[in-house]
């Protein structure tokens, strides 16, 4: 039975981005990174009010249908509580489109605003974890993004048939203990990335030598983020996704070649464009200058724990 929700109820949640792949981790790996959007919830008697601050004020729908309006819905439909009416402030800082899970991060910002909610009604009807992966990566369709800004630091993603419906998908993620000592840089370009077209550059089939040497690298990128960060350089190659995305990001492809030159470990951060830079060492001026005339953005970020809801 669904229990209606008293008005004036106010939650905030603070939900991390995320990068995704790490090179060799194709819809696996992800990293949560220390740039956050902010959604404030607040239970009213009737209807529903949106606004929207910051990154992507101008391009979301404020109404039913933007996402996070969607993900808060969803949350209270699980959790078995309801609202009559919300008012919903969205304060973003995670730019859209640019490879660092700025959609996934809005989906689990609405469901752990929802679960916040649920739980000032009564404790017991609080989500878990697991089912804050489970119910965002189904908005997402593969749980790399969204478990890293549930659980926070590194994670471990995939799926599996369900029990009854082998159609309906079981999203897991293991969260890491990442090495102390690794140094986060994001370099965002101005234009943005679609996603749909970036992961159409994709084939339908690998080689198996390709396939071979993503899972080495794989399974290393695991060593190298929790205990050997010497490793990185290594730990970060990948035959799978990003040569082949490389014609529609000639300037992340190009950075990326440049950074991993210099011996720092470089990716694409999920599709892109932003590049990932991982190291145990200060990122060189010279190099953040450099990017900085090229009009990249380069934003030193922590690694962060997971979704905060207050």
């Amino acid at each position: 039975m669904t229990q209606t929700l008293p008005s004036g109820l106010t939650v905030t949640a603070r939900v991390p981005a995320s990068s995704a792949n790490l090179g060799p981790g194709f819809d696996t790996l992800g990293l949560a990174l220390g740039l956050y959007d902010e959604i404030t919830v607040t239970t009213t008697d009737s209807g529903l009010t949106i606004r929207v601050e910051g990154e992507g004020a101008d391009d979301v729908p404020w109404g039913p249908s933007h996402l996070v309006v969607r993900a808060i819905e969803r949350g209270l439909e699980s959790a078995g509580v309801w609202a009559d009416g919300l008012d919903v402030v969205c304060r973003n800082a995670i730019p859209h489109s640019r490879g660092l899970g700025s959609s996934a991060s809005a989906a689990v910002g609405g469901l752990a605003a929802a679960n916040g909610l649920a739980r000032r009604a009564s404790p017991e009807l609080e989500l878990s974890a697991a089912q804050l992966v489970q119910l965002s990566s189904e908005f997402e369709g593969h749980p790399d993004n969204a478990a890293a800004s549930v659980l926070g630091g590194a994670v471990v993603s995939w799926s599996e048939a369900g029990v009854e419906d082998e159609t309906q998908r079981r999203y897991r993620a293991v969260r890491l203990p990442v090495h102390p000592g690794i140094r986060v840089v994001a370099l965002v370009p101005a234009e943005r990335s679609s996603t749909a077209l970036t992961r159409g550059l994709l084939p339908e089939t690998v080689p198996h030598r390709d396939a071979a040497f993503n899972v080495s690298r794989g399974a290393l990128a695991v060593v190298a983020l929790t205990e050997r960060p010497d490793l990185l350089m290594t730990a970060t190659e990948d035959m799978l996704h990003q040569t082949q995305r490389a014609p529609a990001l000639p300037l992340t492809t190009r950075w990326i070649a440049k950074l991993r030159r210099a011996g720092i470990a470089a990716t694409v951060s999920g599709a892109g464009p932003t590049v990932l830079a991982m190291s145990t060492e200060p990122f060189p001026a010279e190099l953040r200058a450099e990017a900085e005339q090229e009009n990249l953005r380069v934003l030193e970020l922590e690694i962060a724990d997971g979704v905060q809801v207050s």
